[in-house]
């Protein structure tokens, strides 16, 4: 008996990558640890009491945009960790990264299915250096931000350096 031709409604496999073992305790430099009640319309605070935000749904997507929302707490985290890691690593190569500021913007992207996904922009100022080098750095930085090694593959990022469009080449 035949068996009838998939119909295009049914969803693709999906593939899951095999889990990565947690780490031992011995290698866990810091944990953050937050409570959030309420969702997208709620509040969220840090266990340490230094955070406590109410949090709101964006006017864009009907809500009343009167609190931070998830995507601003991740361009805000991201742009700090990965400012961090650039300014070190300016400093390992013997780099000037004095004046460095970095605009971060993290999109909630409408997809096909109803969802959504995410997609960011790291836009790097750094005055004291020639592009060559500001690309260069910031395509370091990358590779060790854990930012963005959690999210490569899974989040696009548009990386510019000094007004100019960085290629995160193969990291």
């Amino acid at each position: 008996m035949s068996h009838p031709a998939a119909s295009s409604s049914v969803p693709a496999p999906v593939h899951v990558p095999a889990p990565v073992p947690a780490p031992g305790p011995d290698r866990i430099a810091y944990t953050a640890e937050a409570h959030v009640t309420g969702g997208r319309d709620g509040r969220a605070a840090t266990s340490d009491g230094v955070l406590d935000l109410r949090l709101a749904l964006p006017k864009s997507l009907g809500g009343s945009g009167d609190g931070a929302n998830p995507e601003q707490l991740l361009a805000i985290g991201w742009a700090a960790c990965f400012e961090s890691v650039l300014v070190m690593l300016a400093r390992k190569g013997g780099l000037d990264a004095s004046g460095v500021a970095i605009d971060a913007r993290v999109h909630l992207v409408k997809q096909d299915d109803g969802g959504f996904a995410l997609a960011a922009e790291l836009d790097v100022t750094l005055p004291v250096l020639d592009a060559g080098a500001a690309a260069g750095l910031v395509r370091e930085a990358h590779r060790f931000c854990p930012y963005s090694k959690a999210t490569r593959g899974n989040v696009p990022v548009l990386f510019m350096a000094n007004g100019a469009a960085v290629s995160a080449g193969d990291v």
